[in-house]
């Protein structure tokens, strides 16, 4: 897709969507007019998340690349619950499934932009799952990054990067400009795989635990999986999490050290962890009240795991659901990898596409 009819799409969409900050319209036609041919992904229009997304270490690699950044997308605004919501141009951002229903946050913009087809590809940063919930709210592919992989502004160590695309395939695209050195080879089927719906702790929403668990047995009937075992259970990060995200790290390292111990223990006799992406399905405007959308992702955080989401389904109410895949820290080709190949085996009857009207 060219810039020009991304920009169409974009001026098309966004006015109901909200999914931009900021649009670069005539910057990005002169970038793509001045685009070298011979680069990689000369021309490739693609979003950055939020209005310093452009300075990000991933967006720098991507323009040295030949992609051309088209706009920057929304991120929560001022005293934002749980980070949940986006606020865009144009007020606060839908999800293109339910536009009843918020994308997720907090990379919200980049998750809708994406799932609305403005852009193939966008940055986002995750510190508690801010790529990998919006991925499974919106229906699309979103993957955080093993935890000090690639520079982060975030000091407690807890952010890393990612990137949001509409299939895994898609996204090799990304790591092959961000890593110094990309060696991809297809995994050997079926990969071992242990799968949890709770992770021991989290109060699932039992139908996104029967859509992820239903993807997981048209994984293992494809012979794309086979199980490693029964499931985990984890002590609750929560507490740990926010420790170290307050700048006390000590007060979470109990918890913490118990939770990569038994995560070590996991890895010994698996390829992959999965689990739902989020326990609840996408909540409306006016918040999540008591539920916890990040409790099955921000472990992830604290343990540095490579991690990422796939679309699994839809509730009946035509919710999208994602399914986590956790894999070894540094594992993050191998892990891009498994996902395509789980990826083109769920095929989804969906209740309707991301439209260009949102309902």
């Amino acid at each position: 897709m060219s810039v020009a009819e991304t920009l169409e799409i974009i001026e098309r969409l966004d006015p109901v969507l909200s999914a931009f900050l900021d649009v670069w319209g005539e910057r990005a036609l002169s970038d793509e007019r001045d685009a070298d041919p011979g680069l990689p992904l000369s021309g490739l229009p693609f979003a950055v998340k939020g209005p310093s997304g452009i300075r990000s270490y991933a967006a720098r690699r991507l323009i040295a690349a030949g992609a051309v950044p088209v706009g920057s997308t929304s991120v929560p605004g001022p005293g934002t619950y749980w980070q949940t919501w986006g606020l865009g141009a144009h007020g606060p951002t839908r999800n293109p499934w339910r536009a009843d229903r918020t994308p997720g946050g907090s990379s919200a913009g980049s998750a809708a932009a994406v799932a609305a087809g403005m852009v193939g590809l966008a940055t986002g940063s995750d510190g508690a799952g801010s790529v990998r919930i919006p991925a499974a709210w919106c229906g699309v592919f979103g993957l955080k990054t093993t935890n000090g992989l690639l520079p982060s502004p975030d000091r407690t160590g807890l952010a890393s990067a990612g990137v949001l695309t509409r299939t895994a395939e898609e996204a090799r695209a990304y790591l092959r400009c961000v890593l110094d050195e990309y060696a991809p080879a297809p995994p050997a089927l079926p990969v071992r795989v242990v799968w949890s719906a709770d992770l021991g702790f989290a109060a699932t929403d039992p139908e996104v635990a029967a859509v992820a668990r239903a993807a997981v047995e048209r994984l293992v009937s494809h012979g794309v999986v086979r199980r490693g075992g029964e499931g985990i259970a984890l002590l609750d990060p929560a507490a740990a999490w926010s420790a170290v995200r307050g700048g006390r790290p000590a007060d979470g390292a109990a918890i913490r050290a118990e939770n990569d111990r038994r995560l070590d223990e996991v890895f010994t006799r698996t390829e992959l962890l999965l689990t739902p992406a989020t326990p609840n399905r996408p909540h409306g405007h006016e918040g999540p009240g008591e539920h916890y959308s990040t409790a099955l992702t921000w472990a992830f955080n604290l343990s540095g795991h490579p991690a990422a989401s796939i679309p699994a389904g839809f509730t009946n109410d035509g919710c999208p659901v994602g399914l986590q895949l956790v894999a070894a820290r540094g594992a993050d080709v191998s892990l891009l990898e498994m996902a395509v190949a789980a990826q083109r085996q769920l095929i989804m009857v969906r209740p309707w596409p991301p439209t260009n009207s949102p309902r």
